[in-house]
């Protein structure tokens, strides 16, 4: 038996969650089982633990959790076997597919990662989806030129999950970092992440008045789209790129096509979901090597399963500051 949130269908057709011990003819089909150790919450899992799934739920009962890493228990895949330290973000798991929020899970062993030398689980779900986008963003600006001394690059929406792991790899990686929050608040803490400049929200969430200002940044972590995407743009200097993760701030894009005809910009869309397996696995390296251990430690708020569904509603609020890490044994 094992202990696992799972979502039900009410009479009134809305969803609530409860926790129910389980035995294994319980999971769904796969090719390897994991004993679960850790996993962690992302807008997303806010979204599949809200009453009605957030559009991403398809079938009920359902254990959400878009994150997981733990221990192989067993497989039928000969590129896993028991004892393996393994890693899983996307796929649609904890959306389509039961995920992270039990003590075991069965999945594809396509959607699996070793976990990297030198990251312990609980260190990987404080990387988790947030932080592996993070690194899939930086990679892709480097690939795109970014190098350091080109000048500050901003990070939106800062505070969050994805932001707070791009302000720490940057600032290892030798950027300047800019950070832009609409909390006051948590200016010491993005400092302490190596960000050197705080940039208000008011600052930059108005809609375009110019299609070009100042050229200012030499790359940007977008985690907020809209109208802060929009205003950014154009401020990108010459034939910079900006990595757009998120949509906090809505899915439009109020902007004209001026930035990308005049100063060469690249938008550059980032999809955690469905990455490649050979991308994945250099993400997750890039991850242990360039993410400082001290500053993810300082990103963690520790949580158990039975902290997931008001976890799950503050951070569709944007009340989660960093990374939480959910203990599914403890």
């Amino acid at each position: 038996m094992f202990k696992a949130l799972v979502m039900e269908k009410n009479d009134d057709g809305l969803a609530s969650a409860s926790f129910k011990d389980l035995d294994d003819s319980a999971l769904p089909d796969g090719d390897v089982t994991v004993a679960v150790e850790y996993s962690t919450v992302n807008y997303k899992d806010g979204l599949c633990l809200s009453p009605k799934g957030g559009g991403l739920v398809r079938n009920y009962p359902h254990v959400p959790g878009i994150d997981f890493a733990g221990t192989v228990e067993s497989s039928d895949d000969p590129r896993y076997k028991a004892g393996d330290k393994v890693v899983l973000t996307g796929w649609r798991v904890g959306e389509m597919f039961w995920g992270g929020y039990a003590q075991k899970a069965r999945v594809k062993a396509d959607w699996l990662v070793p976990l990297p030398e030198g990251l312990s689980t609980q260190q990987a779900m404080a990387v988790g989806t947030a932080g592996f986008t993070s690194m899939l963003s930086v990679m892709a600006l480097e690939d795109h030129g970014l190098k350091a001394g080109d000048g500050p690059v901003l990070v939106t929406g800062a505070a969050g999950g994805v932001g707070s792991v791009a302000v720490a790899i940057l600032a290892a990686l030798g950027h300047e970092v800019a950070g832009v929050t609409g909390r006051p608040e948590t200016a010491d803490y993005l400092t302490s992440l190596g960000a050197s400049q705080i940039v208000a929200r008011e600052e930059l969430n108005e809609t375009v008045k110019r299609p070009l200002e100042a050229e200012t940044w030499a790359g940007c972590v977008d985690a907020v789209g809209g109208d802060m995407l929009a205003r950014v743009l154009g401020q990108m200097k010459y034939g910079t790129s900006v990595a757009a993760v998120g949509l906090a701030g809505g899915a439009g894009l109020p902007a004209t096509v001026i930035p990308f005809l005049l100063r060469g910009v690249n938008l550059l869309g980032i999809d955690s979901v469905m990455q490649p397996y050979d991308n994945r696995l250099r993400a997750w390296q890039r991850i242990a090597k360039d993410l400082p251990m001290d500053k993810l430690d300082a990103m963690v708020k520790p949580a158990v399963l039975s902290d997931l569904p008001q976890l799950g509603a503050d951070i569709l609020k944007g009340q989660v500051q960093g990374r939480v890490v959910v203990d599914v044994n403890a």
